[in-house]
């Protein structure tokens, strides 16, 4: 266990030792009632009503959102440095919400952290505002019930939400904000193949990017929060663009004098509702905490925030290397990157997946999460199956694997339900008896296509999106790299 007064040469060590302690128990803290990416206001509410009862927090509304939901602020610690944490300023942004959660039931828990835990409450005052957009949140919409993005209103100070925000700040004066965001998995750690799985930033507050003691205090601490995860996703932690953004609250609230980390959850693979993510905000914000509790933030050279890498755009869900492909009469060969966006079901609750093809020709510098090596392969459009049938029920796996394997990517059925279900559910696309269907390969355009050897037959099926290795007796999904 972490000693609570290591001295400056040790502090590196000690704060790895404490992040590795709550990272390996982060499951005993874990909020059971946030499961994944899209809950509600009304989900939260009951476990903020639970904390009302217990002495350790201070539970108030704080105030409320356009269409008049509760925004709460939950107070814990009697120290001397306040520290501000807010999240889902956006409201599809909610892994630090879940990892906001998981922080209470830290603090509400004894066991072995006892003394980090104590040595926390005894030197900060913690104010958390989780879900600052609860409207957003309620339709996993970026905007409040405005439309306006509230990261674009720190000046204007148009909505309630952002009201709220600013009146905190001025009022409670912290030393420390914890700006909590996600952003796009597409991110890589700099020039690298490796995801932005976590990316911070110090923000700047004003064009110049000028470093003074409040910025500094956040560099510093980011150093030390990077040295820390270090240890769970080794080049995988990224920093944000540091252009000076004069709308947004952080730049703002490190002008007002709070030293502001903005902490951005992006994309880790085979973690599509980001609970690895969750664990890795419970694990970084808690070691910050600590950082600074202790003023151990200042064992950290700046040099330390600076050698992290910028993150950069350059992934994609599915690449496809050196595929030829003929078009008017010219084979080329070709790289194709393909994306699976989520559009949101009727309900917010839920999404399904619709695929595009985002890039075309060479992408030597661009990565995917998965990657085909399709030497000596032939992309070739999905065709339709004209001979329809009468009902989803009657589209099997079998039927399916027959069909893909002579090169059908959609199948044409009489009586469509109202709702389709995802198509990544099923074996096969599916369309009406009287659509048009095109699955020419075109930018921006649903990646349907068969990838053929030179005998002609079908090795790899691209299904919206999604590759099928089709060489077994059944079609497999495929996930990961192949060369």
């Amino acid at each position: 266990m972490m000693n609570t007064n290591p001295s400056e040469d040790n502090i590196p060590a000690a704060i790895q030792e404490l992040g590795r302690h709550l990272y390996n128990s982060h499951n005993r803290y874990k909020e059971p009632a946030l499961r994944h990416r899209r809950f509600r206001h009304r989900d939260i509410v009951p476990l903020i009503e639970q904390l009302q009862a217990k002495p350790l927090f201070d539970v108030q509304v704080a105030g409320h959102s356009v269409q008049g939901r509760s925004i709460y602020l939950i107070k814990v610690g009697t120290g001397k440095t306040k520290v501000l944490l807010w999240s889902q300023m956006h409201g599809d942004e909610p892994t630090a919400t879940m990892a906001l959660f998981d922080l209470l039931r830290f603090f509400n828990t004894s066991d072995e952290l006892e003394p980090a835990r104590k040595h926390m409450f005894e030197h900060l005052t913690l104010y958390l505002v989780p879900m600052l957009n609860p409207d957003g949140a309620e339709l996993f919409n970026r905007r409040n019930a405005f439309g306006i993005d509230m990261n674009r209103d720190a000046l204007r100070l148009q909505s309630p939400e952002s009201e709220l925000l600013k009146h905190l700040r001025d009022q409670l004066e912290p030393a420390f904000g914890f700006n909590l965001h996600d952003q796009s998995r597409y991110y890589t750690a700099g020039y690298t193949a490796h995801p932005a799985t976590i990316s911070f930033l110090a923000p700047a507050y004003d064009y110049d990017r000028n470093i003074n003691t409040i910025r500094e205090r956040a560099m510093r601490t980011i150093a030390g929060m990077d040295h820390v995860l270090q240890q769970f996703i080794p080049g995988q932690v990224a920093k944000f663009n540091d252009e000076h953004e004069p709308r947004a609250f952080g730049d703002n609230i490190q002008k007002w004098g709070t030293s502001v980390i903005l902490v951005e959850s992006g994309g880790q693979h085979g973690d599509p509702e980001k609970q690895q993510i969750r664990k890795l905000n419970f694990t970084a914000i808690l070691s910050g905490l600590y950082l600074i509790a202790e003023d151990a933030y200042k064992a950290f050279e700046l040099e330390g925030y600076n050698r992290i890498p910028e993150n950069q755009r350059h992934l994609y869900d599915l690449v496809l290397r050196n595929v030829r492909y003929t078009d008017n009469g010219r084979e080329t060969l070709l790289d194709i990157g393909i994306n699976r966006l989520e559009v949101d079901a009727p309900n917010h609750l839920g999404f399904y997946h619709s695929s595009a093809v985002e890039e075309i020709g060479d992408m030597s510098v661009f990565h995917g999460y998965e990657e085909l090596d399709a030497t000596g392969l032939t992309l070739m459009p999905g065709q339709v199956y004209e001979q329809p049938i009468g009902s989803l029920d009657e589209l099997t796996t079998e039927l399916a694997s027959g069909l893909l394997k002579q090169g059908y990517t959609t199948i044409r059925v009489r009586h469509l339900p109202g709702v389709l279900p995802d198509p990544t559910l099923l074996p096969l696309n599916v369309t009406g008896i009287a659509s048009i269907v095109n699955h020419q390969l075109a930018l921006d355009e649903p990646a349907n296509f068969i990838l053929k050897d030179e005998q002609g037959q079908a090795k790899y099926a691209i299904l919206n999106g999604f590759m099928y290795d089709l060489q077994g007796e059944r079609p497999t999904l495929f996930h990961g790299l192949l060369h």
